[in-house]
């Protein structure tokens, strides 16, 4: 089965850090991923930049609407993800329990699947 990570960050924790902080933990991350690889449960990840480059788009009366980010609506932001093929939900609870995000964010398990069904 089919599980997403969602690493949802609170916004502005990436600007705390020194420079030497964030390659750390973006080392610890990247080491994480390559473990779920060996192990053969990552089907892929990537760590997203932070919502400052993001834009957001909407349609009303036929019309894009797009919105620069920052979003200053938003406490969080994703920051990454992992895509993972598990055995069942628990497995993927253990696995979002390994990662290191967790000491700094939350981690979203999340099943894949249709939209239409609950």
């Amino acid at each position: 089965m089919a599980y997403l990570l969602l690493i949802v960050e609170p916004r502005g924790q990436r600007e705390t850090r020194s420079a030497e902080q964030g390659r750390e933990v973006y080392a610890r991350m990247v080491a994480f991923g390559a473990g779920l690889k060996e192990r053969g449960l990552l089907t892929a990840s990537q760590s997203l930049r932070s919502d400052v480059h993001a834009v957001r788009l909407r349609k009303q009366d036929g019309k894009c609407l797009l919105k620069d980010g920052p979003f200053a609506e938003a406490k969080e932001m994703i920051g990454g993800f992992f895509l993972l093929d598990c055995s069942d939900k628990d497995e993927a609870i253990a696995i979002a329990a390994e990662c290191p995000a967790a000491e700094w964010a939350t981690i979203e398990v999340r099943e894949l699947g249709p939209c239409f069904e609950g």
